[in-house]
């Protein structure tokens, strides 16, 4: 007699998983859930390098110029402007949560990127627990995109 084969489980898409986990944070109602951010460029490839070196992740490259990261629920896509000569200005940090602070630092140091800023008094470019109860550092791409990494477990959830 054979045996009854079980049904196989079809994995959720990463899109579908994240609508779910959207679904949950907002009780039910339609919360937008952040899935990407913006960091332009001059250089795809250096840039991809960068970012592949300090997140320890292999990115995406993608048509148009562009280099996805997975980072949680949230892609980074990392965009080449030089083709159009003048690369947004007014570019924001972006926040990172990592549970490992330390071995990201360590990267940042060795690629030279630590902030030269202060931040509340202290150097960003150290660790530090910040006034709003944050451990995090800041670090800065080589075309000047602030970068904040927080541990997990210590972001503020405003």
């Amino acid at each position: 007699m054979a045996a009854k084969k079980k049904p196989v489980k079809k994995k959720a898409s990463s899109r579908s998983t994240r609508k779910a986990a959207a679904g949950k944070r907002g009780g039910g109602a339609d919360v937008p859930s952040l899935f990407r951010l913006n960091v332009e460029v001059g250089n795809l490839d250096e840039a991809a390098r960068f970012y592949g070196t300090l997140f320890g992740l292999q990115g995406r490259v993608q048509a148009g110029s562009r280099c996805y990261f997975d980072c949680g629920p949230v892609t980074l896509q990392v965009l080449d402007v030089s083709s159009s000569g003048q690369p947004h200005t007014a570019a924001k940090a972006l926040y990172f949560t990592v549970r490992d602070l330390d071995a990201v630092f360590a990267r940042a140091r060795a690629l030279s990127c630590l902030s030269k800023e202060e931040i509340h008094g202290e150097p960003g470019g150290e660790i530090s627990v910040r006034p709003w109860g944050e451990r995090s550092f800041y670090a800065e791409d080589p075309w000047q995109n602030p970068l904040c990494f927080v541990e997990a477990g210590t972001v503020y959830p405003g």
